[in-house]
């Protein structure tokens, strides 16, 4: 048996004549969509997967089906006789195209065998001729194939060699996402070896001096990797140096590298080629002429062996000289160890006489964070999640270091200027706080950590441009919006629509068997977001005006004005300090989900015209009803079940009216104005999705405790699923509940967050909403009660709110885990404005 190693990302093409067995060989060891074959896409085009007048079709439709599987980062094979030239020419372009290793694999089997196997098959049409002719394309290839651009090329001579021919994925070079750290990235040394030393020792490395008094490594401290970014020699006082202990620190396993700019020019030079020995470049070549021919060649040999750019700890870091745009990250080609060596220029030069580099980090929207060097400058700025280390140290700046995943940045000024810049070192100008509408409507979507990629259609991003544009608070307040939430499934027996019956059983469904059923409150859904005091908001958030806070809507709209707000944030604040929670959880700011009550604050107008108006419009209309169906009678015709029909319905009415009174109350300012708030959303480092909800609804007793004028508390019960007399008291309580005019509840685990054996539970519920049969009135109409009606109604479908509702929590948590991640604005308000878009899709809002 013998073994071919292709690497995990490549484009495999398979060569060889009709007959060779090239779908047999495929089948056996690559996967089912892994393959391509042109018989199967001339079926798909033309019904017939031997017809040759369709090729030129069906290898349109393979190619681009192949680019979509490269640009996803899949490896995939192509199943074709690829014998002649001008094929296999396309498709090593397209393997080029998205920076993928193109790798050949021939099946040089003897003419005679394909041509008994073809007549064997009565499917093949063609006869021996095109056999031969194949065959003689493919011998005059076989010399060639090496020079046409494979990567690899792998020969399989005679059946023997094919049947007994096995391959071994390996990953490419850059791939090193199973180290998964801590790192200290450490930025450009350009030959400061003293500061290099300096900095280890700070970082809590014990550096070994060797026999001769020189570093030669650096033992890290227990778990930690030091991971280099280049640019090791050239301009500063010893690169010899610097080199020897970066090289010791490799090859013990303490240190990983890539290489920069000027090592890639430095081993051009050593090995006698020709170049321009400026920017410090001679005098390192002074520095190893003393040094021994055994040194130079290992100093070779280790910068040349660098791969120019590695993916680390499950592709969550890439690191790379001169940076790395997504699209290159754990790719393989010339532009991709151009792009991570030397950078991209516009093409411009500055007033310096100096290239204009394109600023790349500036446009970068992937999840992976990418720290590199290369571009000097004055201190660390976090861009799009990308940093750049390189502080100048050899122009007089500093040395530094990023401990990751920490993100500490740890820096030793230089001892002196060793080399003067062109360029001074100047702060770089970014704006890391704007909303790209791509970071959304690209077909990647938005990734989220409890469901994956989110996709947002581009047409209900419309609306949710025009909110945050034109209507909702200052970006630096909106944080999270709160997701929809799915109501129960419809009852199907007695006169009720929504019973908890129904939410109880998804919840055994989905494995749950302890649930907490909560008080649902009539109100405005609110997010709070509190700090101690003026100055945090201006230090953490950077807040635009002078509020210490911000109460917005699910949309993100202000509540108030800016002094009730002020007002409103103070009262939370005097709160939180007077339940001792600033300590206790160790902040200086808190995010809430609230409801705010009543429900008039917000929603006045609503009331005034699509209830109040109804049931004025009703009531008047059946009164009058009454009075003509009264007189009739009188008169002796038989309007007896008309008449009762609109008492009924009068009555209806009547419970209509009363059903909106019960969460109306009269406000002034803020009076009567009171928050009921049921989950800690995050505070500073910390989220609070894995507590459970008796602990969220525990911080706001104390809130309600320490200000019962301005907090609500929220009635609760805890239900065990395998419990009928349990089960049986959670709905006495419900229907309690709704007997005294409440909403309803909503009944969520207790647990919250549920994870099970394979990581969260995406399909289970954050939360469903059971309602009372009063309130749904409101939703529904009057007269919803009707038996023909309510039958109706138990056929909505329920599916495409209850995907929104888990869609939007997964968004929302994932915008508080940006939030306290500290990541970039743009990468929170990506995951809001996506709720938001969410909420445009066309779903019956009654829901």
């Amino acid at each position: 048996m013998t073994v071919y190693e292709i690497p995990d990302l490549a484009l495999v093409v398979l060569i060889g004549v009709s007959g060779s067995g090239k779908s047999t060989f495929a089948a056996r060891h690559f996967g089912e969509y892994e393959t391509l074959s042109s018989d199967t896409f001339r079926g798909w085009v033309s019904d017939d997967p031997n017809s040759q007048e369709s090729t030129s079709d069906a290898f349109e439709v393979l190619e681009f089906v192949a680019a979509k599987r490269l640009r996803r980062g899949r490896l995939t094979v192509v199943d074709a006789t690829n014998v002649q030239p001008a094929a296999r020419k396309r498709l090593v372009a397209l393997a080029r195209e998205h920076d993928i290793l193109p790798v050949a694999v021939v099946l040089d089997v003897p003419e005679s065998v394909c041509s008994a196997r073809n007549d064997a098959r009565s499917d093949r049409t063609f006869g021996r001729d095109v056999i031969r002719r194949q065959h003689q394309q493919l011998t005059r290839s076989l010399r060639g194939l090496g020079k046409e651009g494979f990567r690899s090329v792998h020969i399989l001579r005679g059946e023997d060699a094919v049947s007994e021919a096995t391959f071994l994925r390996h990953p490419l070079r850059s791939d090193l996402r199973v180290e998964r750290g801590p790192f200290d990235v450490i930025g450009d040394i350009h030959g400061c070896r003293s500061e290099l030393e300096t900095l280890l020792v700070k970082l809590g490395y014990t550096v070994d001096f060797g026999t001769d008094g020189r570093a030669v490594d650096a033992v890290p401290p227990v778990g930690r990797t030091a991971v280099f970014l280049g640019d090791y020699v050239d301009r500063g006082p010893d690169s010899v140096g610097v080199l020897r202990l970066v090289m010791g620190m490799v090859a013990a396993g303490h240190a990983i590298a890539v290489p920069g700019n000027h090592e890639n020019k430095l081993v051009k030079a050593l090995r006698g080629k020709k170049v321009t020995p400026s920017h410090g470049l001679a005098e390192t070549l002074e520095q190893m002429a003393s040094e021994s021919a055994e040194f130079r060649e290992s100093v070779v040999d280790f910068c040349d062996g660098l791969v120019a750019h590695l993916v680390l700890d499950d592709g969550k870091l890439v690191v790379a000289h001169a940076g790395l745009k997504e699209d290159y990250h754990n790719r393989a080609s010339g532009r991709v160890r151009s792009f991570a060596l030397y950078g991209e220029t516009t093409g411009e030069t500055d007033e310096f006489g100096l290239p204009v580099r394109y600023p790349w980090a500036q446009d970068y929207r992937g999840s992976a964070m990418v720290l590199y060097g290369h571009t000097p400058v004055h201190e660390v700025e976090w861009i799009n999640n990308t940093a750049c280390l390189d502080t100048g140290c050899v122009f007089g700046g500093s040395l530094t270091a990023l401990r990751y995943p920490e993100r500490e940045i740890v820096s030793v000024p230089a001892e002196q200027v060793w080399y003067e810049p062109v360029v001074p070192l100047a702060p770089p100008t970014r704006d890391p706080d704007v909303l790209d509408l791509a970071d959304v409507l690209e077909t990647t979507g938005v990734d989220t950590e409890l469901r994956g990629r989110v996709s947002v259609r581009t047409d209900n991003a419309a609306g949710a441009l025009e909110v945050m544009s034109r209507f909702a608070v200052a970006p630096q307040w909106l944080r999270y919006l709160p997701p929809t939430m799915a109501p129960c499934a419809s009852a199907q027996s007695d006169d009720y629509l929504e019973h908890p019956s129904t939410a109880f059983d998804a919840y055994r469904a989905g494995g749950i068997g302890t649930v907490i059923c909560e008080e649902k409150h009539m109100g405005s859904r609110a997010v709070v977001l509190v700090c101690r005091d003026r100055s945090v908001a201006q230090s953490r958030f950077d807040a635009p005006d002078a509020l210490s806070g911000m109460v917005h809507t699910r949309t993100g709209r202000q509540f108030f004005d800016d002094d009730l707000t002020q007002q409103l944030i103070d009262d939370i604040a005097a709160a939180v300090t007077s339940a001792a929670l600033w300590e206790e959880l160790g902040t200086d700011w808190l995010l809430l989900d609230c409801e705010l009550l009543p429900w008039n604050v917000k929603a006045e107008g609503l009331l005034r015209s699509q209830y109040a108006s109804v049931a004025a419009a009703g009531r008047s209309d059946l009164t009058a009803r009454e009075a003509v169906l009264a007189r009739a009678g009188s008169r002796g015709l038989d309007v007896a079940e008309m008449f009762e029909q609109t008492t009924v319905r009068a009555a209806s009415i009547e419970r209509f009216g009363e059903a909106y009174r019960r969460y109306v109350w009269p406000t002034n300012g803020l009076d009567g104005v009171t928050i009921a708030p049921f989950q800690i959303l995050a505070t500073e480092g910390q989220s609070y999705g894995e507590r459970d909800h008796e602990w969220h609804l525990g911080i706001s007793d104390r809130l309600a405790a320490a200000d019962p004028n301005r907090f609500t508390t929220t009635r609760r019960l805890v239900v065990d699923l395998g419990s009928e007399d349990s089960v049986s008291e959670a709905t006495k309580w419900w229907e309690s509940l709704i007997g005294d005019g409440g909403e309803g509840m909503v009944v969520k685990p207790l647990a919250n967050q549920i994870h099970g054996p394979r990581g969260y539970n995406a399909k289970v519920q954050p939360g469903i909403k059971v309602r009372g049969r009063e309130y749904l009135r409101l939703i529904y109409g009057a007269d919803y009660l009707e038996p023909s009606t309510l039958a109706r109604l138990r056929n909505r479908n329920l599916g495409h709110k209850q995907s929104m509702a888990l869609r939007e929590y997964a968004l929302g948590m994932e915008a508080v885990s940006r939030l306290v991640d500290r990541e970039p604005l743009w990468r929170a308000h990506q995951a809001v404005f996506a709720v938001l878009a969410l909420e445009s899709e066309p779903v019956d809002p009654r829901l």
